[in-house]
């Protein structure tokens, strides 16, 4: 059997070739069926999400084959022309395609290294995958291996740990400065998108007051009737920062909405308690000096964007750990996928050698006379030690390389070829001796 994976992802393939690749998870049961037709395709799965589109299959047709099978499969479902997409595909078989599985369920294939939700996702594939009858032996192994190998790598390694988004970064830092967010107080000037972004995170964080204030006041009192927050004009922005804890900027302008001495003149309001401000406009609308005031703490879209190059430089650090862990997971599972494949092998072959050794037993049994109990076991323990003396060497290699990955196609092929050749073998003397 042949594992095989093609498909395309956000590397190799813009979204408008994505999205037409795309599987909407109500027709995945019946793609899957279509996909999984019990002779050239005996198991499969399909991986299908913003970023990426996958078939993985489990074959008994060569590379090409199998390659080619599942490029008919996508041209049937999707009735999208072949040029459209065949340069962005990829196609990884057997040990290739273990790894990609692998290093894609622990987000090292993601477009944001370390997020978690890819995870889940593929976890979803493999129930949709199992519920619509299309998993086997081999998908039953390489999934759930996939997880654990995600998990250690996520418990061994800190690919995961720092925020590698400006939203996420804001709340890190906001965390960072009053350690609890719950019930804290954001005051959100303007209403652009990261901004936006950003209060959404923070709200997810615990953060339970709004105010929201706007250039356009109805823009405004739309987000706030959003959000469940107030609105604010921006003249009144001095008269309340003392009850923000936190502040976004995001609004265009040629002048300042803040100034030095408006925050400086908010402070003793506010006892001196910490203010946290995220300028994010550009160019900045918060007085950079404001930063320079005690319990004052400013950031501008530059200081966090180099906090999220930070952090994503580690993640890479984190990542070459990681890529060591799949590579041991890939070796070890692939050695337990030969064991499964010449266990039944070496199985047959065994059985095949006492059939010989007792069926010469029988052949020659009139010869022998009457025996005892006591000379038919021994003669039985000899006849086993011989075949065991015999197969030894044999099942010993077959395991030995099974276990280094040395093992060849042709040695399977002369066991298979061994047990035909005896079998015909014995057929012709049977019948030669009627």
């Amino acid at each position: 059997m042949t594992i095989v994976l093609v498909g395309v992802n956000h590397r190799t393939a813009p979204i408008e070739v994505r999205e037409r690749l795309a599987f909407a998870e109500e027709e995945l049961p019946q793609a899957l069926r279509q996909l999984v037709d019990g002779t050239t395709i005996t198991e499969g799965l399909i991986l299908s999400t913003c970023n990426r589109v996958e078939v993985l299959a489990v074959t008994p047709l060569s590379e090409r084959a199998a390659v080619e099978r599942i490029r008919a499969f996508l041209r049937e479902r999707h009735r999208v022309p072949p040029d459209t997409y065949e340069a962005a595909l990829y196609r990884y078989v057997d040990r290739d395609a273990v790894r990609h599985v692998f290093r894609v369920t622990a987000s090292l294939d993601s477009m944001v290294l370390g997020e978690p939700q890819i995870l889940g996702q593929v976890k979803e594939a493999y129930a949709q995958a199992v519920a619509a009858g299309t998993v086997g032996k081999t998908l039953h192994r390489l999934l759930p291996r996939a997880f654990s190998v995600a998990k250690r790598v996520r418990t061994e390694t800190a690919i995961g740990t720092e925020a590698v988004s400006v939203s996420s970064v804001a709340v890190e830092l906001a965390r960072k400065i009053f350690e609890d967010l719950e019930g804290r107080a954001v005051l959100l000037i303007g209403a652009g998108k990261m901004a936006e972004l950003t209060v959404r995170h923070l709200l997810a964080a615990g953060v339970r007051q709004l105010f929201i204030s706007n250039r356009t006041r109805e823009r405004a009192q739309q987000l706030a009737a959003h959000f469940a927050a107030e609105a604010l004009s921006l003249e009144a922005l001095p008269i309340h920062l003392a009850r923000a804890d936190i502040v976004i900027c995001s609004v265009g302008g040629t002048d300042y909405v803040l100034r030095r001495e408006q925050v400086a003149a908010a402070m003793p309001v506010r006892r001196n308690r910490p203010l946290f401000l995220i300028d994010i406009s550009v160019p900045r609308m918060i007085e950079p000096s404001v930063g320079h005031l005690e319990n004052v703490f400013l950031y501008d879209i530059d200081d966090l964007e180099q906090i999220v190059r930070g952090h994503l430089e580690h993640r890479r650090y984190e990542a070459a750990r990681a890529e060591v862990l799949v590579d041991q997971a890939v070796e070890e599972f692939m050695t337990s996928l030969r064991r499964l494949e010449i266990g039944p092998l070496i199985a047959a072959f065994r059985r095949r050698l006492e059939e010989i050794a007792y069926g010469e037993l029988e052949r020659h049994r009139r010869y022998l006379g009457p025996l005892t109990p006591e000379q038919e076991r021994a003669l039985r323990h000899l006849l086993e030690g011989i075949v065991n003396k015999f197969a030894h060497p044999a099942i010993a290699r077959l395991h030995q390389a099974a276990r280094e990955g040395t093992l060849r196609p042709e040695e399977l092929s002369l066991l298979e070829l061994w047990g035909d050749i005896v079998e015909a073998r014995e057929r012709q003397s049977s019948s030669s001796s009627e």
